[in-house]
C-alpha cells in the first residue's frame, strides 16, 4: 500500500471554510440554537464557527466508545430538539459518510427531528449529505489525507 498524499490545509485556507460556512448560515432561515463539535475532527472547526457567529458550542464524540460522551449524550441532545433546539453538528470531512449516518442513526433513534450538519470539506461521493459545507472534493479523483492546522501529521 502506497504512503498516502498528505496535504496540509493552511490556517488561512481553514479560517476562509469557517467564514464560508458562517456565511451560508448567516443567509439560512434556519438558525441552530447550538453548534454540536464532533469529536476528533470536528471540535477545532466547531470551536471556530461557534466564536465566528455567537452561537454556543457542545461537543460529542463517538470515536472513543464511551457511551456517556457518545450515545448517552446524543439521546440527551436529541430530547433537546424535541422541545424544539435547533442543533447544527459540526464535523471536519464528509467522507465515507460514516460518521455522519452513525449521529444520524443514534439521533433518530432518540427522536430528534431538528439536527442539521455542516463539514469544512465534503466528498461528492459520499453516502451521506450534509448542509453546509466550506468546498467540495471527488474521493474518485482526490484520496489526499488533509491535515488540519490542529492536527500533527499522522505518518
Amino acid at each position: 500500500m502506497a504512503d498516502p498524499v498528505l496535504t496540509d490545509i493552511p490556517m488561512e485556507r481553514f479560517l476562509l471554510l469557517i467564514d464560508m460556512l458562517a456565511d451560508d448560515l448567516a443567509q439560512d432561515a434556519w438558525q441552530p440554537d447550538f453548534i454540536v463539535g464532533v469529536g476528533r475532527g470536528g471540535l477545532a472547526p466547531a470551536t471556530w464557527l461557534s466564536h465566528r457567529t455567537g452561537v454556543p458550542m457542545l461537543s460529542v464524540d463517538l470515536s472513543a466508545g464511551v457511551a456517556a460522551f457518545g450515545e448517552d449524550l446524543l439521546a440527551l441532545l436529541a430530547e433537546r430538539t424535541a422541545g424544539g433546539e435547533r442543533l447544527l453538528f459540526v464535523d471536519d470531512i464528509n467522507d465515507s459518510g460514516r460518521t455522519i449516518a452513525g449521529l444520524r442513526r443514534a439521533l433518530l433513534k432518540a427522536g430528534a427531528d431538528n439536527a442539521r450538519f455542516a463539514v469544512l470539506i465534503d466528498n461528492v461521493t459520499s453516502t451521506m449529505q450534509v448542509d453546509y459545507r466550506g468546498e467540495w472534493i471527488d474521493r474518485t479523483v482526490t484520496r489526499d489525507w488533509f491535515v488540519f492546522p490542529w492536527e500533527a501529521r499522522p505518518f
